[in-house]
């Protein structure tokens, strides 16, 4: 229960849950019962089954549960217009259809869906009973104290109480219609009974996650995860009410507004999702919340998530509109506001780092957490260097004459809404601040949380530096790990997800959004000595590629060599001089039993630390066939002084960056004159290497004309004329 969310944490005490399950959940499109997804809700476990093992689950943990279903009538709806039709002539069948009575359909229906319920606890070793109710009966004193009573028994032999509203004999017209009614609906019972039973927590199940701004079938529709009356109430806009049933959100929401102000919180959430009770009574955040001391609590986090996004967003194209000079000077004052800040952030940093330290933190992390002297003067060297470049945007990449009089341009523009993800290094925010800043672009960044002072600090110097007519929000500061998850659900906000980190935090991302994801997750890179090599030259760029900075993406874990070396000279100086730095090297099958090294446990290892992994091959093709089965596709090189293998090398070897008699840690934006680098990117799409400002531009096309239409093509002549761009 330790990850219980802090709006959430009164589910510690919870122990009386009333679980209400809407007809939606019960039945499928067809009106037909939804055996599985009832089931799972039952069973609450990842099958086919899907209401009675959580039920089951909840029942062996302690807590007290209560259903209230909906659906009777949809049931008995549905078996009766089978029954009418088997029974039907063909003559009737062409008569127009009566709809049929609604009571009877009730009546018909409820014996139908107990017997689910009792068929699918009794499967899962639980009892449960019946109890049918109408809104008469709660204007009865006596019946109030007896249902309470029955309950109680019920619950102390393990029983199951299944509520639902005898709409058969049922004396209201039509839902709502009765202004001095009781309850209304199923919801609304089950809101009643919250009271009347005192319960700890109210479930109500939907077909939608929750509660949206609007109808959860619009796009610009938000769900909210706090329900605050103040702020809420006058900005929803309820849809359609649900497609079967009386109810709807509109009921829900009334249920649970009434329940909540007496002291019952409540969560409406959706009855398809595998384990939701559950969930919920694990603190998790899903669903819609509704809790009496809710006015007292800030807004929802998914609420300013995304009005965090939307005003990137609008900043982003205030930027635009600058000027190029007006831009440049922006990025001139970020960097003298970072030398002129640099005590204060390193005091934060250091703050951070013995926190990390304390904390326990390995070494790797706790080196890229460092802000190291003179890095700062270094970044905001990248800074102004980035500011001096060509302005990127509004370039003019390609114009063509469509026809006489008809010109088209193919201009960059800025993507628009950047998400960064990273880990532990603090000097990343402020190249990818900078290059956001250059390129015109939005950006929301979330660092880890070892480096949650050095980024606040950084974040603020940087955003003081940017002009009101542009806006400090150009640039959010995502502080939780909850926020991301909404984030990454914003695909009508949020344009590019860079996540910068370990291959989980890679994967985790590209598992849980629709925005598009640039990046990689592994940084496993080679250097490949040749047999023709300068063993002097190798020497050097291996020890360059492996202690640098081991803890680096482009730094060198593997150490490929022609095995005609294996017993040179050269070679046991390489090998000699990594152990002298203090690098513990592997061995691959056959470097491990020809040189006595530990045996590596897999190639495919990122080691992120003075450690790395030697194996002897074949020739360079057999070196290129080892980095396309281990590596990541990331940074790879050859040492060697034959060209024609160093060309065999470079064209065969299908990485983002391939090297020649380099230092795989040239790998890099700045080093490769992009200024900065947001990341660098294995994948084909958009961008690959080192990802600088061109990597944060799209394009758009600009077509000026005269008037011309295209009426069918009769009176264009097109010449399609490529033009000069200036």
């Amino acid at each position: 229960m330790a990850s219980v969310d802090p709006s959430r944490s009164f589910v510690r005490d919870v122990k009386r849950v009333i679980i209400k399950v809407g007809t939606a959940v019960v039945s499928r499109q067809d009106g037909r019962l939804a055996l599985g997804r009832v089931g799972a809700l039952c069973e609450q476990v990842p099958n086919q089954r899907k209401v009675a093992m959580q039920v089951k689950e909840l029942n062996s943990l302690g807590y007290e549960v209560i259903l209230v279903t909906s659906g009777a009538v949809g049931v008995g709806r549905q078996r009766l217009r089978y029954r009418k039709l088997v029974n039907s002539s063909f003559a009737d069948l062409q008569k127009p259809q009566m709809e049929l009575d609604g009571k009877a359909c009730a009546a018909v229906g409820q014996s139908g869906l107990m017997a689910l319920y009792d068929m699918l606890f009794n499967q899962l070793d639980v009892s449960s009973s019946q109890l049918l109710v109408t809104d008469s009966d709660f204007e009865n004193p006596k019946f109030r104290e007896q249902l309470t009573e029955t309950v109680e028994s019920l619950l102390d032999l393990k029983v199951i109480p299944i509520f639902n509203e005898n709409d058969a004999i049922s004396t209201r017209k039509a839902p709502y219609e009765d202004s001095s009614g009781i309850f209304w609906d199923n919801d609304s019972l089950a809101g009643l009974l919250a009271l009347e039973l005192k319960a700890d927590l109210l479930i109500l199940l939907s077909d939608v996650d929750g509660l949206y701004s609007g109808p959860p079938s619009e796009p610009s529709s938000k769900i909210i995860h706090t329900y605050i009356k103040e702020k809420h109430q006058q900005e929803i806009t309820f849809g359609d009410k649900s497609r079967v049933g009386r109810g709807g959100m509109t009921a829900k929401v009334k249920a649970a507004v009434l329940a909540s102000n007496s002291g019952t919180p409540v969560v409406i959430t959706s009855g398809f999702e595998n384990r939701s009770i559950l969930k919920v009574l694990h603190g998790e955040k899903i669903g819609t919340l509704f809790h009496k001391n809710a006015n007292l609590w800030e807004s929802s986090k998914d609420v300013s998530a995304r009005e965090m996004a939307v005003a990137a967003r609008d900043c982003s194209r205030r930027l635009q509109n600058l000027s190029s000079e007006e831009r440049k000077k922006i990025l001139l004052d970020v960097a003298d506001a970072l030398e002129a800040n640099e005590d204060l952030i390193r005091s934060e940093n250091e703050a951070d780092v013995a926190a990390a330290q304390v904390a326990g933190y390995e070494k790797p992390l706790v080196s890229r957490l460092t802000i190291k002297p003179g890095k700062i003067a270094s970044l905001a060297k990248s800074i102004r260097t980035l500011a001096n470049m060509e302005d990127p945007i509004n370039q003019i990449l390609k114009k063509t004459e469509v026809a006489d009089d008809l010109v088209l341009e193919k201009t960059s523009c800025p993507l628009g809404v950047l998400l960064i993800v990273f880990e532990s290094r603090p000097d990343a925010l402020v190249q990818i601040a900078s290059l956001a800043i250059r390129s015109g672009n939005g950006l929301l960044l979330k660092g880890g949380k070892e480096a949650i002072r050095s980024n606040t600090i950084l974040h603020k110097v940087i955003t003081d530096a940017i002009p009101r007519n542009v806006g400090e929000k150009l640039i959010g500061l995502v502080t939780t790990r909850d926020e991301i998850a909404d984030l990454l659900k914003l695909d009508d906000v949020i344009d590019l997800v860079i996540p910068r980190g370990s291959n989980k935090l890679v994967s985790q991302i590209k598992a849980s959004t629709k925005i598009p994801v640039l990046g990689h997750a592994d940084g496993i890179c080679h250097v490949y000595i040749d047999k023709s090599a300068d063993m002097d030259m190798a020497k050097h760029i291996v020890m360059d590629a492996k202690i640098d900075y081991p803890a680096a993406c482009n730094a060198m874990e593997t150490l490929l060599v022609h095995k005609d070396l294996m017993k040179s000279p050269g070679f046991d100086d390489i090998l000699v001089a990594l152990k002298t730095e203090g690098v513990n090297i592997y061995g691959g099958p056959i470097a491990y039993k020809a040189l006595g090294f530990p045996k590596a446990v897999s190639f495919h290892h990122e080691y992120s630390s003075m450690a790395c992994t030697v194996e002897f091959v074949d020739d360079v093709q057999s070196a290129i066939d080892h980095i396309h089965r281990y590596g990541s596709a990331h940074t790879d090189c050859i040492v060697t002084t034959d060209d024609k293998v160093a060309e065999t090398f470079l064209r065969g070897v299908d990485s983002a960056a391939v090297f020649h008699n380099a230092s795989t840690r040239f790998s890099d934006g700045a080093r490769f004159g992009l200024g900065a680098e947001v990341g660098i990117s294995t994948g084909r799409i958009h961008a690959r290497g080192p990802v600088g400002v061109e990597g944060l531009l799209t394009t758009r096309w600009i077509l000026r004309g005269r008037g011309q239409v295209v009426n069918g093509d009769k009176d264009v002549v097109y010449t399609h004329k490529s033009l000069p761009l200036q």
